[in-house]
């Protein structure tokens, strides 16, 4: 008589996806493998031959990796307004920052309309959390696409607690500031974020935002920088920046790191040097868009015939949307900046960064990737649609700029880790299952500054979650949103040593 050995049960997930060309997010040589994903997160990696699971997926060597960290967006109000956020997914984004350059959708409470730029956000109706756990509430009762971790805009703050905001704050306005800081902190905010190149926060001196700073160490948060000038005076506001940084003993983020302007072309690699040396001595790192042009409100600081600027939408001028401002300027017979006047409140896509400049910065170690697209614009940059696609395309297969895996690093793993967001940005066992699918050979953007609502091609599928949100092959939505609101782990817990030395 001969007997048998029982053969062990056979492992079961959610989700199997079999034979992925596996780029992790932590900058380690890519494996083929097997990944099991089990209640929304990563059960097992590996060669998981013996696995079933109620979904599974032939990779065929596609890549895997994690779902893309938009560092740097103004999504604030559309992640609650348009939850199923398809610009972002569709491009494979999983998390989006929100909060930046001194705007953000909470906690605020308008007088009347929103104060430039924070019309960017929206109009006065989809401001209406006038406490950062209001904001949250709200982002939890949407249940947007993608999962939503944000900054508290400075410019947002003074709007609540300042009559006008064309001066500096009080002591009485800065304690009213930094009690809403600290309310949002206490509920999971990542930090405080500054625009202070904008006219309704460039009078507010360092002294202001050193003040306002000094509760982030405490909570573990971070400071986010839109800096004081990327023109010639890059230099002095980056110093600004660090100084405000070591004062709060907190790490620090310049926001979309450019030199702006013909006159300031070239300086990119004086620019990363004082970077590089601010490293030396606290946490700083910055984040990028892979283009050549900025878009933003029209501003008349920026007007100029040096390069292009395109208005993207006028509220007085409708009709000029899509326009280069100089050929508006020239039908209306008067000069550029009598052209601007008249059209604000208006936006603009500025082209105004050189292309050396550009892929010096998205090369440095230190730089992650932010689309900073504007989603409320009616004609938006490309980069609302395009961006981390074009940065593996165009910048890293086409133009070699750096391997895909560094790419993919810069997108999901380093941003993670910046932005303190745990268990993200990595396909790891354990993390969250956060995964987008996608072919190395044809990934590219399709968003153009004339038809910029178009959806990247190449990827082949988007989890967030754990739950399948995209599918490439018809180029939609699942319908499935199993986006969070996600809390602030303490950000680099050493930043205050650091900062100190």
């Amino acid at each position: 008589m001969t007997t048998s050995t029982p053969s062990t049960p056979a492992q079961h997930c959610d989700t199997l996806i079999r034979n992925a060309f596996l780029i992790d997010g932590s900058g380690s040589d890519p494996v083929v493998a097997d990944v099991a994903v089990l209640d929304g997160r990563i059960a097992a990696i590996g060669s998981l031959q013996d696995w079933q699971a109620d979904h599974v997926i032939d990779a065929k060597g596609k890549v895997l990796s994690p779902g893309f960290i938009d560092a740097h967006t103004h999504d604030d109000t559309n992640v609650i307004r348009m939850p199923e956020m398809f610009p972002k997914l569709s491009q494979g984004v999983t998390t989006v920052v929100v909060g930046n350059c001194g705007i953000s959708a909470a906690p605020v409470t308008l007088k009347g309309d929103p104060p430039d730029p924070m019309n960017l956000l929206g109009q006065s109706s989809a401001f209406s959390y006038p406490t950062f756990s209001s904001y949250v509430a709200a982002i939890e009762a949407a249940q947007p696409s993608v999962n939503v971790a944000a900054l508290i805009g400075h410019t947002a703050l003074r709007s609540n607690h300042m009559d006008t905001l064309d001066r500096a704050a009080t002591d009485a306005e800065i304690k009213g500031m930094r009690d809403q800081l600290t309310e949002a902190l206490e509920h999971g905010a990542l930090g405080l974020s500054t625009g202070l190149a904008y006219g309704n926060a460039i009078n507010a001196p360092t002294e202001e935002v050193l003040a306002l700073a000094e509760p982030l160490a405490e909570y573990g948060a971070m400071y986010a920088t839109h800096l004081r000038s990327e023109f010639a005076d890059i230099l002095d506001a980056m110093d600004e920046a660090f100084r405000i940084g070591k004062h709060a003993r907190v790490p620090v983020v310049i926001s979309h790191l450019k030199c702006a302007g013909v006159e300031n072309w070239g300086r990119s690699s004086e620019v990363l040097a004082a970077l590089e040396q601010a490293e030396k001595h606290q946490h700083v790192g910055c984040d990028c868009y892979p283009y050549t042009a900025s878009s933003s409100t029209l501003d008349l600081k920026q007007v100029t015939d040096t390069y292009d600027i395109q208005v993207t939408w006028s509220e007085p001028h409708p009709e000029q949307g899509g326009k280069l401002l100089a050929k508006i300027a020239e039908e209306w017979q008067v000069d550029m900046t009598e052209a601007a006047r008249r059209l604000m409140p208006a936006g603009a896509v500025y082209h105004c960064m050189s292309d050396d400049d550009v892929n010096r910065i998205l090369r440095h170690p230190s730089t992650v990737i932010g689309s900073d697209g504007l989603p409320n614009d009616p004609l938006p940059h490309p980069r609302l649609w395009g961006a981390f696609p074009r940065v593996l395309g165009y910048y890293s297969r086409e133009q070699q700029l750096f391997s895909l895996t560094v790419a993919v690093r810069k997108m999901t793993g380093l941003s993670a880790s910046r932005f303190g967001l745990s268990d993200r940005g990595l396909v790891k066992e354990g993390y969250w299952a956060d995964l987008v699918l996608f072919d190395a050979t044809t990934i590219r953007d399709a968003a153009t500054f004339t038809d910029p609502m178009q959806p990247a091609h190449g990827i082949e599928a988007v989890w967030v979650n754990g739950v399948l949100s995209y599918r490439g092959e018809d180029k939609k939505a699942t319908g499935q949103r199993a986006g969070r609101f996600l809390a602030r782990n303490r950000i680099q817990e050493d930043a205050a040593e650091a900062a100190a030395n």
